[in-house]
This record gives C-alpha cells, sequence and structure tokens, in this order.
C-alpha cells in the first residue's frame, strides 16, 4: 500500500455546485459477469480541483480462479496470501467517504465494488459517480476511441504498467485533472449518476482460486480493446408471447406484453428485476423507443441515453420501488 501528498495550488473562481472531492478508481477483476471478483484495487483521492492528495492500492484475494493472468498478471501464488476484501473494506470505504468516485466506464467499476460490499454485508460509502468516458464526450474530445490509453495520450499521460490498477488510477487522475478543469471553465454539467448499494442479489457458483483460464479485467474493459458499453453480459430470453398494449398510463396496472426498460442503478439486482418483469409476462426492452411502455429509473434527472429519450417521447417514468408494487399486479393480456 503506497501513499504521496501533495500542496494543491491556490483557489480560482470554481463552480460552486460541482463536487468537493473525488475518488479516483481502477479495480482489476477476475472477468465481467456479476459473479467475478475484485483481485486489485487503488484509489487516488483529489480535491476539489483535481489534485492529489494521496494515493493507495492493495491486491485482494478473490478466493477464486484469478481469471487472465496474462492480462494483470496477478496469479493464484501472488493472491493467496493477499488480504479478504472484507479485510479491506473499512479502509477502502474510508478512501471513498464522501467523495464522488471517478473511474473509466464507471459503471463496471461501481458494479462491482458494491456487489464485494455486499458480499461483506457492508455498504459503500458511494452516493455518486462520473465516467470519465462521459466527461470527454461531453468536452468534445477528439478521441479516436473511448479507451484509458488515448485518453491519456490526448493528455500527454504517460503509462507505465497498463492494467495495474494503480498506475491505472494514477493515469486517469491525471487525465481528469485537465479534464475537470475544461468542464469548469466552459461551465459544463458534470455527467454525475447516483450510486445505489445492492440490498437484493445472487451470486453464481465459482471456480476455486487455482484455475487460470477466461474472463477479462476491468482496467481492459474501455482502455484494452473490450466492449464499454454495459458492464453486463447479454442475455438470451424467450420472445414476449404478447402483443404490446401500448404505453403505462399511471395509476393504472402493467398488461402483459407491455415493453419495460431500465436505466441507472437498482438496490435490486437488475437480472432479478428483469426476470420478474419477464416471468409477469413483460417485454424487457434493451433500449428505448417510442414503442416503449414503461421507464424504471430511480434516477429520472440524469442524463443516460434511455432517460433522454424517455423525456423525447413522453415515456412514463417510475421508480423502483413503484415498479415492485405494479409487478404484483399485472393484468393479464387480452385473448
Amino acid at each position: 500500500m503506497l501513499e504521496d501528498r501533495q500542496t494543491a495550488p491556490s483557489a480560482a473562481p470554481w463552480p460552486t455546485a460541482y463536487p468537493e472531492g473525488y475518488a479516483v478508481v481502477d479495480v482489476e477483476t477476475t472477468g465481467l459477469a456479476r459473479d467475478d471478483r475484485i483481485v486489485s484495487a487503488a484509489v487516488y483521492r483529489l480535491d476539489a480541483r483535481g489534485e492529489v492528495e494521496d494515493h493507495w492500492y492493495t491486491l485482494v484475494n478473490p478466493e477464486r480462479d484469478p481469471g487472465p493472468v496474462w492480462i494483470h498478471g496477478l496469479t493464484s501464488d501472488v493472491l493467496e496470501g493477499a488480504p479478504l476484501f472484507q479485510e479491506i473494506a473499512e479502509e477502502f470505504a474510508a478512501r471513498l467517504a464522501g467523495r464522488v468516485l471517478v473511474a473509466h466506464n464507471a459503471v463496471f467499476d461501481w458494479s462491482m465494488i458494491a456487489r464485494e460490499y455486499a458480499r461483506a454485508e457492508r455498504e459503500a460509502p458511494v452516493r455518486q459517480r462520473l465516467c470519465t468516458i462521459a466527461l470527454s464526450k461531453e468536452l468534445g474530445l477528439p478521441l479516436p476511441n473511448h479507451k484509458l490509453e488515448s485518453l491519456a495520450a490526448h493528455f500527454g499521460v504517460v503509462q507505465q504498467r497498463a492494467h495495474h490498477a494503480l498506475d491505472d488510477a494514477r493515469v486517469l487522475a491525471e487525465a481528469f485533472r485537465p479534464s475537470l478543469r475544461a468542464a469548469a471553465r466552459d461551465g459544463l454539467r458534470l455527467p454525475l449518476l447516483e450510486c445505489l448499494p445492492l440490498t437484493e442479489w445472487t451470486d453464481r457458483a465459482t471456480p476455486r482460486i487455482g484455475r487460470q483460464s477466461g474472463g477479462y479485467s476491468s482496467g481492459g474493459y474501455a482502455s484494452g480493446g473490450y466492449p464499454s458499453g454495459s458492464w453486463r453480459p447479454s442475455r438470451k430470453r424467450p420472445a414476449c408471447p404478447y402483443p404490446n398494449p401500448g404505453r403505462y398510463e399511471p395509476g393504472k396496472q402493467l398488461k402483459q406484453g407491455m415493453r419495460i426498460a431500465f436505466s441507472g442503478d437498482t438496490s435490486t439486482e437488475r437480472d432479478l428485476l428483469e426476470d420478474r418483469a419477464v416471468e409477469a409476462g413483460l417485454h424487457v426492452a434493451t433500449s428505448l423507443s417510442r414503442l416503449t411502455s414503461l421507464l424504471v429509473t430511480n434516477d429520472p434527472d440524469s442524463g443516460t441515453s434511455k432517460v433522454v429519450k424517455a423525456r423525447q417521447f413522453g415515456t412514463p417514468v417510475v421508480d423502483e420501488a413503484a415498479f415492485g408494487q405494479l409487478l404484483g399486479n399485472v393484468e393479464p393480456a387480452s385473448v
């Protein structure tokens, strides 16, 4: 575990609505699936203007196959003596407390962290996250793609050990600072999203530590050639057997065949919510269109593409709790 501390320069006019501090995070993992585990984690704490306050790094024993050793370099032998996540959870939380979590493809890092805290029967003290991919789009940076290496090259940041959590976090912190200042200069609204802890989730069986096959790392995810969209592997579902009856009308029941889309964090694991919707006879849509009956989101003020489209199309919106109540009384499809 490593630390350093720097003194921030004198303050200049700054948007008062911006956060007071950031935690730039990178985690390396055994893979991309929901049952995968963190094998290393790094946090660079930054002040309101993006200046480094300190940094921290740790290995984590995933209690299973370490996954793509050829990417992150962490073998079973190295990880066997590392602390378990529950043993570093308190210190990790102290690094995140009161700060906006910043990551490259932040939905992935946050989802892995939230799941590890759920396993440890604890809650990460994170309320908002900021994705540097989304920020680079807001700034209109002329990047060839959304890999971390491209963002680093744009700002002249040199990568020393790609896919090493500490170096990836350092690179991101150095690229985030000028991005943040450019956003402040232009008066941009930061693309902050709400973070919800998992309170209901499932784990699939995982292989024991020792087998080194398959998997990916988050450092490679959106920074080494892997997809940069949703972190969840797509699931093949049977086609909904009922026709779409149209949009949901507030105050009425859902009806079998309605197209339901989800956006943002949910306290119940997304797969569980989707499974329950399918079991009730609803059509789970991966995107939002004019045919979508209802959007479920806990953050209706966010700027996600689904929320933006829902506003454009006038699609009804409810939160997770309201959707759970509606699921209990879905009207059968018309014969």
